[in-house]
């Protein structure tokens, strides 16, 4: 891997380039996803790692245009506008407590967070695009997928598809359709202490 300093998407030091690549665009291509490359998704969501091997999250998706419809309902405005042509949308989900003993599992956010990025990169290696957002009604949510939310927490919504083109967004939207940079390494990592 060659090091571009001068490009705000290349990295300090070497890394695989998936890092890199991933991002989350907004203008996807309404063409169905095959059924291999969404089980691929989940699969490698299900090897994450979890404390206690608990696997506490859920995926709950909608590929049909009736369940889409559904689940973009849930959704902010400002999402809606570029959601109706994703081939699919879901929502992640964590458990509350351990099913081994009942106790709270504070960890289980974090544990969807490494299941969630699991599946983007494995939507990257399969030539596709995942797309994280928080921008939905978590009663809605609650109440299209009738998730019991005294056992379940609603972490965010998700789009995945192929990209398209931005000329197919709103002119808001579109542009703002590029990968971001990130803040620079040392305000994200210190030494020895805070």
């Amino acid at each position: 891997m060659t090091i571009d300093r001068s490009n705000p998407r290349s990295s300090a030091v070497e890394i695989d380039s998936m890092f890199i690549d991933r991002w989350s665009p907004r203008a996807f291509d309404p063409t169905p996803l095959a059924p291999d490359q969404i089980d691929s998704l989940f699969e490698a969501a299900r090897w994450s790692p979890s404390c206690y091997n608990e696997q506490p999250w859920l995926f709950v998706h909608a590929v049909s245009a009736e369940d889409r419809e559904r689940f973009l309902s849930a959704l902010v405005a400002g999402n809606q506008a570029w959601c109706s042509r994703v081939p699919l949308l879901m929502f992640l989900l964590c458990r509350r407590n351990f099913t081994h003993n009942g106790k709270e599992n504070r960890h289980a956010p974090f544990d969807a967070g490494a299941a969630w990025m699991a599946l983007a990169l494995q939507a990257r290696k399969l030539g596709l695009y995942a797309h994280a957002m928080a921008g939905f009604s978590r009663e809605a949510a609650y109440a299209i997928l009738d998730a019991p939310a005294d056992q379940y927490d609603i972490m965010a919504a998700i789009a995945v598809g192929r990209r398209a083109k931005p000329g197919v967004l709103p002119a808001a939207v579109a542009a703002k359709e590029r990968p971001n940079d990130r803040k620079p390494r040392q305000e994200m990592v210190k030494e020895g202490r805070f």
